[in-house]
């Protein structure tokens, strides 16, 4: 709610409150480079196409909290209108012993045994962005981008006998997803002072996509400039709540990653 809130306070700011005009526009780059530290708290499922058996990434091989990267890169290419690419890699993986049996895609793994899972989840997103509101307080744009999740679990284990007794022979099995989903949102840059030192940063993304699923990410932080080009960035983050559902012929997924993040921008 929190991002959702902070827009509609944006929105609802008036136009003089930016500082619009083009002489008092703070924002004078071409080219800016964002990356974040975050310390993502996840919470993965996939199932395979067909409902033929699923992994709980938390509950079967005990995911926790871990680092990742958020990245993005904005080209201003006039003084209202961005072409921009974002990436995020959410990859993990554990070993575990199993406490219920699991059988996907037809492979069985037997409680007990010790298996390990693991996920490779890469996010690429290309967008365009248009700046409704821009000066020298900071700038309010709307934007269209393509989510591209290229998504990849697997299970996997040595031949052993169980902490059951029961032989489990050598076996792996895996389910992919490639997810390109459009998705619309806002994001905006408010100075809340009259030189561009402090700031508070924020978007939101998302789409309901009726029986294929739904997706929300949001980035809000506030920023210090410790120079004219290079500014020090602290604040939460969804990068992912996404939920593709299961069908025949598709892998289903659940990907959420959120948590506390820490970064930089470098603005030329």
């Amino acid at each position: 709610m929190l991002p959702i809130v902070l827009l509609f306070a944006i929105v609802n700011i008036p136009a003089s409150g930016f500082g619009q005009g083009a002489e008092g526009d703070t924002e004078q780059y071409t080219v800016r480079f964002s990356g974040f530290w975050l310390y993502s708290y996840p919470n993965v499922t996939l199932e395979a196409a067909g409902h033929n058996g699923f992994i709980d990434f938390n509950h079967d091989f005990a995911f926790n909290q871990y680092s990742t990267f958020l990245g993005k890169a904005d080209w201003k290419l006039t003084r209202r209108n961005h072409l921009y690419l974002s990436a995020a890699p959410f990859n993990q993986s554990n070993q575990a012993v199993l406490n219920r049996t699991i059988t996907f895609r037809g492979q069985p793994f037997s409680v007990g045994a010790t298996a390990r899972g693991e996920l490779q989840a890469t996010l690429y997103a290309p967008g365009y962005q248009y700046d409704i509101l821009r000066g020298s307080r900071g700038h309010l744009g709307i934007g269209v981008q393509l989510d591209i999740f290229n998504t990849r679990g697997s299970i996997s284990t040595a031949a052993q006998i169980t902490s059951t007794g029961v032989h489990q022979a050598a076996a792996s099995s895996n389910a992919s997803l490639l997810a390109p989903l459009p998705v619309v949102g806002s994001e905006f840059r408010l100075y809340l002072t009259k030189s561009p030192r402090v700031f508070l940063n924020g978007q939101v993304y998302g789409m309901y996509f009726g029986g294929y699923g739904h997706f929300l990410s949001t980035l809000d932080y506030l920023g210090v400039a410790v120079s004219k080009t290079v500014s020090i960035n602290a604040g939460y983050a969804i990068g992912s709540q996404l939920r593709v559902n299961v069908n025949s012929d598709r892998a289903g997924l659940r990907l959420v990653q959120k948590g506390p993040i820490v970064g930089v921008d470098w603005s030329f």
